[in-house]
């Protein structure tokens, strides 16, 4: 602990700079999403203490405690202002499907065919009169690997 301590004391940017590195390379690990902002945030004060602002480490804390909180509320403000849907996971690639148009790459036969949207191509079900290659369809719901389209 005193080696810690002793590495404050001598320069608490490297404090603060692990710090943020240890949250960065867990938020990559598990993707929490709670740990981006912390772990910015310790790199903003790691910069401070590099510019040769000797705040102590009680006021460190302090500034890294109410940049944390800042940049989190606010980046909730900014993903619900750009993804104000009620499905607020933007890396659910399937739900952003729903409600897409896509086009039908190859026939339908016996209501299942092939269709292209969102830049890849996905095996699709539809009921009633198949639509006819390079026709648009609209992704209804997925249905495991596949989606379940309409007539546009």
């Amino acid at each position: 602990m005193s080696a810690l301590i002793d590495i404050y004391a001598a320069q608490p940017f490297w404090l603060w700079l692990a710090v943020g590195v240890v949250l960065l390379g867990i938020e990559a690990a598990i993707s929490t999403e709670w740990l981006l902002w912390p772990a910015v945030s310790a790199g903003v004060v790691a910069v401070v203490c590099a510019l040769g602002l000797r705040l102590g480490f009680p006021a460190e804390a302090a500034l890294f405690a109410i940049l944390t909180l800042a940049s989190t509320f606010a980046s909730r403000r900014l993903v619900q202002r750009l993804n104000p849907d009620e499905h607020p996971d933007i890396n659910d690639r399937d739900d952003r499907l729903i409600g897409q148009r896509a086009r039908v790459v190859e026939g339908f036969v016996d209501g299942r065919g092939r269709v292209f949207v969102s830049g890849a191509e996905w095996p699709a079900e539809i009921e009633g009169e198949p639509p006819m290659v390079g026709d648009s369809v609209v992704v209804e719901r997925t249905t495991g690997s596949g989606l379940k389209v309409r007539v546009a």
